[in-house]
């Protein structure tokens, strides 16, 4: 295992080329990932929460999304009815990890339930509680976080009804430490990120080039299988299907909408189109969630026009403010509204959208706008801002183009990690447009 760490930090260093482990090395790599979390972070996020047991229950293929990043690597889903118990002694501040099951649950979770003195699993877990003694007993029960919602309304009931009647009024909400649980980076996931939005730039520059697009021929359509195609043949995998889309200069060609829930479901890529891919990769459960431009040169081009580049230095600006706006605790609603009034205020047509990352796409922590909630998002958008999260910084940049007769949309989307140093990229952002070879139109 110290091996495949050290490959992991040089990765990350430049030092040597990031290559897939193997689907064992993989296994080890989250098993080891998940012990250090539940042996490190855990105790100080329970003891930040103010919740001194943590009982998580699951069915299986029904399972908690919060349960699901604590299963081991051999356990693609929960088995049967699946008790995770986590109590945090006060007095010592260590926290036992058990399971209301016949096995353990991987090496870090050791299993607690003996059949011959309560064959029923909830009175396994009720004999648990009572000799605890927890004054704050959590369950993942959230309006405001689907991630922190996961116990479902039949294991509540039964949970409820099993729970002794001096502990029912200690039950509250797990909502803070599953969101903090979920949005907190160790160093070790910190060592291996780099490398995974690295490839997913790599993946991006080939679908952006000859190798996948012939102008005239290639459609948007295709593009998107060949990034998903792509993916799938580096070993990586995907939370959401790639797509490809295509801003021009025609009045009648696609992209002639500014609604996002519009948009062609294939159109062929022709010399003079600003192209545009929303991808994201899966790996050693954290995702990747990245934007890019691509130009295709017109005969005789050899960059994008000086307009378009304009736009696109807009969009860049615009990055810079959002993430000069995060500070420690201020909500998603203070970040989106003071960056908005920012960029305004700088001539620029800002939309902003950006959203946590980490073992979801679309992750637990706090909401900086969606593209049609610009005046801030309710309860997600509340959330305060901590050190060790990570974001992709997701918006645009409206823009004139006087030769197009029309607005374009500069959309980006950059993934980046915030920590008591600051806000950084992870593997960069995109500066400069990529550069397609374009061929006459028929």
């Amino acid at each position: 295992m110290n091996k495949i760490l050290i490959a992991l930090l040089l990765m990350a260093a430049g030092a040597a080329p990031a290559q897939v482990l193997t689907v064992r090395e993989q296994a080890r790599m989250v098993d080891t990932i998940l012990a250090e979390r539940l042996d490190a972070l855990l105790p100080s996020l329970m003891q930040e929460s103010g919740i001194d047991m943590w009982v998580l229950i699951s069915r299986e293929y029904n399972e908690d999304p919060v349960l699901k990043t604590m299963l081991p690597a051999e356990w693609l889903n929960a088995r049967r009815r699946t008790m995770l118990v986590f109590h945090r002694d006060p007095r010592t501040g260590s926290v036992e990890k058990l399971a209301i099951a016949r096995y353990d649950v991987g090496q870090a979770i050791k299993g607690a339930w003996d059949t011959k003195r309560f064959p029923e699993q909830w009175d396994a877990l009720a004999d648990l509680i009572r000799t605890r003694k927890p004054a704050r007993i959590g369950i993942n029960t959230s309006a405001d976080f689907a991630h922190a919602d996961g116990l479902d309304h039949t294991d509540y009931l039964a949970f409820m009804q099993h729970l002794p009647a001096g502990f029912k009024n200690r039950v509250v909400s797990a909502q803070k430490l599953a969101v903090r649980w979920l949005e907190t980076r160790t160093e070790r996931e910190m060592a291996l990120y780099p490398q995974l939005v690295e490839a997913t730039h790599k993946i991006i520059a080939q679908g952006f080039s000859p190798l996948a697009v012939v102008p005239g021929q290639t459609t948007t359509e295709d593009l998107e299988w060949w990034f998903r195609q792509k993916i799938r043949d580096s070993g990586y995998d995907t939370w959401f299907h790639p797509s490809v889309s295509i801003q021009r200069m025609d009045a009648a060609g696609a992209g002639r909408s500014n609604d996002f829930s519009t948009r062609e479901s294939a159109n062929v890529i022709l010399a003079g189109d600003l192209l545009h891919v929303d991808i994201g990769i899966s790996y050693l459960r954290l995702n990747t969630d990245i934007q890019q431009h691509a130009y295709v040169l017109r005969p005789g081009e050899t960059e994008a026009p000086a307009a378009l580049k304009v736009a696109f230095e807009k969009g860049n600006r615009l990055q810079d403010i959002l993430t000069g706006q995060f500070k420690q605790g201020r909500s998603g609603n203070q970040i989106l509204a003071a960056a908005l009034a920012q960029a305004k205020a700088e001539g620029i047509a800002p939309t902003i959208y950006t959203h946590p990352l980490g073992y979801h796409g679309h992750a637990a922590g706090p909401t900086i706008g969606m593209w049609d909630m610009q005046e801030g998002v309710p309860g997600s958008g509340d959330y305060p801002l901590h050190y060790r999260t990570a974001y992709s910084i997701e918006l645009n940049a409206q823009s004139m183009l006087p030769e197009w007769g029309k607005n374009v949309r500069i959309m980006l989307e950059e993934d980046g990690y915030f920590d008591q140093a600051g806000f950084r990229y992870l593997s960069g952002r995109q500066t400069d447009m990529h550069l397609i070879p374009g061929v006459p139109r028929q």
